[in-house]
């Protein structure tokens, strides 16, 4: 085996420092696998219920009537989520996309959104109006507030508690990190916050952002309150299959809101052609299980080596996984694109070029991102990404296998001892 790994270039020195790693991470593997079958089950049963039939791979074309398989889709996500709708969309075009239509679609002027978890992704930051931008939510006299985490990550429940005002509408809690090294949030302890928001006001929505954390644990945040669940099919629910589109899930009336924002008022669901697209959302999302658990062993080896070599990493090697982010702080720049240069050259697609930072929309600093993937911006491949400032943290995410995961963190690190970087 080593022999195959000594072909891309790797190192005896870094081979032999992973493998004493690799070995102690047994049991977390174990468990990772336990929970992927418990998932892979709840996604086959959810389909069997809905009775996905070979007609449903069928596409549609126009204004996409009666579309057998969008439809049936649709009601398979809501069952593996446990909530009363669905809206599962090509026309969703990312994550913020699907965050930006949830809120547009149940706010109106005068309405307030309120982040008790932090300041949200940077690509919210247009769509709030936190940065001035054309058609943000702020142009539509819509405010938001946010109450910062405690420093040690958890909540600040009295400052929570002096924030909820009368016109606070909607909660927007974020599951993952972000560009941040904060604690990801847990499907439980999401729970606990929505309970202690309801009993403040308990008419306002609570949606939560689930990119990157579908399918960690064997339940969702709609299975703990949360109104509405955002997410993206380039991320985990889609498996690597699906080239597009996101998911919104929740209670029937804000899907409804949500299907009149998307397509059109007195138009709604019934709208909205699949092109030729069912078969690869449905055969995503039934794989997306066993690749988010290939993800998250990836997520936890990268941690164990690179914490092993000094470096602070979010989550550290031991501690539990609640999306598929890693955080690893290398404190330079030399650092960041070097770790980013192994992840590309260990790409099946364009692995010979090297990746450089960038103007990229939405985000305040240069960002340098590495991802030889299929689908372009598929955060469920192998990929990593930073800003380019201090302290010079790179997030590292994906992988279809576990096996192209590991050969990615390996790739990373013998381009840091290549860099003069690391020492083994």
């Amino acid at each position: 085996m080593n022999d195959m790994y000594l072909k891309f270039g790797i190192s005896e020195a870094v081979l032999a420092y992973a493998d004493k790693t690799e070995q102690g991470l047994t049991e977390r593997f174990k468990a990772i696998d336990r929970n992927a079958e418990y998932c892979q089950l709840k996604v086959i049963k959810a389909m069997q219920e809905h009775r996905v039939s070979e007609g449903c791979f069928e596409g549609s074309t126009g204004y996409g009537y009666n579309d057998l398989g969008r439809e049936t889709l649709e009601a398979v996500y809501a069952s593996v989520f446990h909530a009363e709708d669905a809206l599962v969309r090509a026309q969703i075009t990312c994550g913020t996309h699907a965050l930006a239509l949830a809120m547009a679609a149940n706010l109106r002027p005068g309405d307030e959104i309120l982040s008790p978890v932090g300041k949200p992704y940077d690509t919210l930051e247009s769509v709030i109006g936190i940065k001035d931008a054309p058609g943000s939510l702020k142009e539509f006299g819509i405010t938001y507030r946010q109450v910062d985490l405690n420093p040690d990550g958890s909540f600040a429940f009295d400052r929570i508690r002096e924030a909820i005002r009368e016109n606070t509408k909607l909660i927007e809690i974020q599951r993952s990190k972000g560009y941040a090294t904060r604690p990801t949030l847990s499907v439980e302890r999401i729970g606990e916050l929505i309970s202690f928001i309801r009993s403040i006001k308990p008419d306002v929505i609570c949606m939560v952002d689930n990119c990157y954390g579908e399918f960690t644990e064997p339940i969702e945040p709609t299975d703990v309150g949360a109104d509405l669940c955002v997410g993206s099919l380039i991320k985990n629910p889609g498996g690597g299959l699906a080239p597009c589109g996101g998911y919104i899930v929740g209670k029937k009336e804000y899907i409804e809101q949500c299907a009149y924002r998307l397509t059109s008022p007195g138009l709604g669901k019934e709208v909205g052609a699949s092109v030729g697209l069912n078969r690869n959302f449905f055969q995503g999302l039934f794989l997306a299980p066993v690749v988010t658990a290939g993800a998250l062993k990836g997520a936890i080896y990268a941690a164990s080596l690179y914490e092993g070599l000094g470096f602070p990493v979010v989550p550290n090697g031991t501690e539990p996984r609640y999306d598929i982010i890693q955080a690893v702080t290398l404190g330079s720049r030399e650092g960041l694109l070097a770790f980013c240069k192994g992840i590309q050259a260990a790409a099946p697609v364009d692995s010979y070029v090297t990746p450089e930072p960038w103007d990229m929309p939405g985000y305040s600093d240069q960002v340098i991102m590495a991802a030889g993937a299929f689908y372009q911006g598929s955060s469920i491949e192998l990929s990593a990404d930073g800003p380019l400032c201090e302290p010079y943290n790179v997030y590292f995410q994906g992988g279809l296998t576990w096996y192209h995961a590991k050969l990615g963190v390996l790739m990373s690190l013998n381009e840091m001892a290549k860099a003069g970087l690391i020492r083994l």
